[in-house]
């Protein structure tokens, strides 16, 4: 279709139509002018498509679709390929559906464990985060299908979220918050971006200009439209004037009555209008000019796709000699999940499968079951418990599949504790006291205590891995696939260690992010605190061994690539993937910089014997801290180390390397400086020396005596002079001058200095 044609013949009701949805689901069509309307949908992880009544929240049906791994399951695969491979998956199911826009992925940063959304969104690390996304958005973006990338911006919990302000410092989000969708906005061009229901800094984020236009727009280049999470309009004319473009779902003509007065009252530009209904037509366009109406999606082939995913994703965090388990021996199921598992999240992501497998329908040999629980309620039912311990004492080993009940965690509310129900706990504990062989196979959406931990030799972290949950657990269990998912999130000890603790559901609608760029194991590693298990941790049935770093160059400057590249190994007997994780350390920083940063991460496959060379690519962001004062990316002069592990606490090799900066940042000196900040700049220092020699003088004295006191007392003295002189302000040299040297000299001295080329 020719837009612009068509915005020139429309009316300013038209227009205005346009920029709101025409029921829950659709855009609004123009039947006059031959516009149609395109639905949208719920995912990330599935094709949730209501025929009948619409609702944001999962109430009610939906069609038949696949399920796959939510996004903090497909995260801890670490696999570029395969997250994109499923994004083709969706984007097939949504052709068939004639579904034009998939609501998703979720990007959103896990601040807190306590989120009651972490079970869709990917990482703490916006690094991480950002990758992923790219290559989802590229997948389902191949089948001409849209994606929406959310919840934009700075959208960390459920608690109060319609109305709650997130107060965040400049440089925490460019290097925590934005960062999740820079990279994917650049290198990925979503067709959508939803914008959250939250404030950002007092503003909400359906009007916020700065994010919405001089952010995503003028600075990052983003093409296509922004739409409002499902209700998120405050203003919807203020919102237009922002860049946010489409309301969902409709407002039943409200507020297009509203734009249109406000064109008319001068208000709102109609160009303004015009920019919003050509973004929003673009992308109706490119739909229906791809649209394939013969299109099917085979579900019983995504099931499939779905198994392997799920089985590339689920962690291995303990293993005590116990997996794999063979089935020869005699084993014990013991837990509702084993028979009913949680394998998704609650709310608008819930997916209505076509059908689904649990581990008891899933294994191939005989294996006694006891319920143990009721997963309906939180209740310690002693005639279950009771069974339960009997038949895994009369096991050789015993498989708990505990976890958190969809009431425990969903969309729509925050968890108030990291615990599991004290009925699996209870469970966990009257089981160990009789079986010392114990596996524990959890399904959570995010991380939980384990007073357990030491009591059980094993434990499978499966998440919330979609409908093939089944069948992938047992054949991690009984070595037909090895474990190979890493942590995309630390777990730690306890709620009370993480760094928002103290601030996290805030106070009424103000949150303030107190703990700035610490967040996860930024923060974590940082106080070299001990946590339950470490970001990017996660076993293998066999061992890789690190070899041979290398690095292009020893010292670069930052606007050069530097290439690493290392070696790894299958040192074991059965094939194997590695996680293969780059950090990157700043050793001689000016400014607070966490210890450990994910930089690069790649999945290798090798056979046992093999050997593979991995390489990662570093470029100046790659070393670099958003730095307020200049407003863009500044990386200082200095030495860094280039760390490469299994985990960001088990690095297995490490280089240094000396970065120069190109930035020329010119130091403005002034009567309030510190002589210690002067100090690194030779000329300066040169320049001060006469008044330099005086102040000595004026602190000079006697000789201490020459007894072991007075030594003592000199140490103290010159440990003190030397502090005083450090932090003392150039302005200082006036007072303690006793009257040599004037205020007209000293400033002279500065402008000198401020003058050096």
């Amino acid at each position: 279709m020719d837009i612009k044609k068509l915005i020139s013949e429309m009316t300013i009701e038209e227009k205005a139509s346009l920029c709101s949805g025409s029921d829950f689901w659709h855009t609004a069509p123009i039947e006059r002018l031959n516009i149609p309307k395109m639905m949208v949908s719920d995912g990330p992880h599935g094709l949730r498509k209501q025929e009948l009544v619409g609702d944001h929240l999962g109430f009610n049906n939906s069609i038949k679709a696949v399920c796959f791994p939510t996004g903090c399951t497909i995260a801890a695969s670490f696999d570029r390929q395969l997250i994109k491979e499923v994004g083709e998956y969706l984007g097939e199911s949504c052709q068939a559906e004639g579904v034009g826009v998939l609501l998703g992925p979720a990007v959103n940063i896990k601040r807190s464990p306590l989120c009651g959304r972490n079970f869709e969104y990917l990482s703490e690390d916006p690094y991480l985060s950002s990758e992923m996304a790219s290559k989802q958005i590229q997948g389902v973006q191949s089948k001409h299908v849209g994606t929406s990338m959310k919840h934009y911006l700075a959208n960390n919990q459920e608690h109060r979220r319609m109305t709650s302000s997130s107060e965040v410092d400049e440089r925490t989000l460019r290097e925590i918050y934005l960062a999740s969708f820079e990279t994917p906005i650049k290198e990925a061009q979503p067709w959508t971006v939803m914008c959250s229901y939250n404030k950002v800094n007092g503003v909400f984020a359906s009007e916020n200009h700065h994010f919405l236009t001089e952010v995503l727009r003028d600075e990052w280049g983003f093409e296509g439209f922004v739409v409002s999470d499902w209700g998120a309009v405050n203003n919807r004319v203020l919102g237009l004037n922002a860049g946010m473009d489409l309301e969902m779902p409709s407002s039943f003509g409200l507020n297009g009555k509203k734009i249109v007065e406000a064109v008319e009252a001068g208000d709102l530009s109609e160009a303004t209008l015009n920019l919003s209904v050509e973004r929003i037509l673009t992308q109706v366009d490119r739909f229906e000019s791809h649209r394939d109406h013969q299109a099917v999606f085979d579900r019983d082939a995504h099931h499939e796709k779905a198994r392997e995913a799920a089985v590339a994703s689920m962690v291995l965090l303990k293993n005590e000699a116990i997996l794999p388990l063979s089935e020869n021996q005699k084993i014990a199921f013991i837990g509702e999940f084993a028979n009913k598992p949680r394998f998704q999240g609650g709310g608008s992501s819930n997916i209505n499968v076509h059908k689904s497998s649990s581990a008891l329908s899933a294994v191939a040999c005989q294996v006694t079951y006891a319920q143990g629980y009721d997963v309906s309620e939180d209740v310690i039912d002693d005639a279950m418990v009771e069974e339960a311990v009997a038949v895994a004492k009369a096991a050789e080993v015993a498989v708990l599949f505990v976890g958190l009940p969809d009431a425990f965690e969903s969309e729509g509310y925050d968890r108030s504790h990291m615990r599991l129900p004290k009925s699996h706990d209870h469970l966990i504990a009257e089981v160990t006291k009789v079986q010392p062989n114990v596996v524990v196979v959890l399904h959570n959406g995010s991380p939980v205590e384990m007073p357990w931990v030491e009591d059980v030799k094993g434990i499978l972290e499966a998440y919330l891995s979609g409908q093939s949950v089944g069948e992938a657990t047992i054949d991690l269990l009984f070595g037909k696939a090895n474990p190979s998912g890493k942590l995309a999130e630390t777990f730690p000890l306890a709620l009370e260690d993480n760094p928002s603790y103290l601030f996290y559901l805030g106070e009424k609608d103000v949150v303030e992010y107190r703990e700035g760029i610490f967040v996860g194991y930024r923060y974590y590693d940082q106080k070299k605190m001990e946590v339950l298990f470490p970001f990017g941790h996660g076993l293998s049935y066999t061992s890789f061994n690190y070899s041979n770093m290398r690095l292009s160059a020893e010292a670069i400057n930052d606007n050069d690539l530097v290439t690493v590249t290392i070696d790894i190994t299958n040192t074991g007997a059965v094939f194997g993937k590695e996680v293969v994780q780059l950090y990157v350390s700043d050793l001689e920083s000016t400014v607070i910089r966490p210890s450990n940063e994910l930089k690069g991460f790649e999945k290798v496959a090798l056979n046992p014997g093999e050997t593979k060379e991995v390489t990662f690519i570093l470029n100046k962001r790659s070393f670099a801290y958003y730095n307020t004062e200049i407003s863009d990316w500044h990386v200082e002069t200095g030495d860094f180390e280039i760390r490469v592990g299994k985990s960001s606490r088990d690095i297995q090799c490490v280089k240094a390397i000396h970065v120069t900066t190109t930035l020329i940042m010119r130091d403005q000196y002034h009567m309030n400086t510190l002589l210690g900040d002067l100090m690194p700049n030779p000329r300066a220092m040169e320049i001060l020396k006469p008044v330099l020699k005086g102040l000595e003088q004026a602190f000079g004295g006697a000789e201490e005596e020459k007894s072991e006191a007075g030594e003592a007392a000199k140490a103290v003295t010159n440990d003190m002079k030397e502090a005083m002189f450090r932090y003392m302000p150039l302005r200082n040299f006036i007072t303690f001058s006793q009257g040599h040297i004037s205020e007209e000299f000293l400033q002279g001295l500065i402008d000198e200095m401020n003058h050096l080329d």
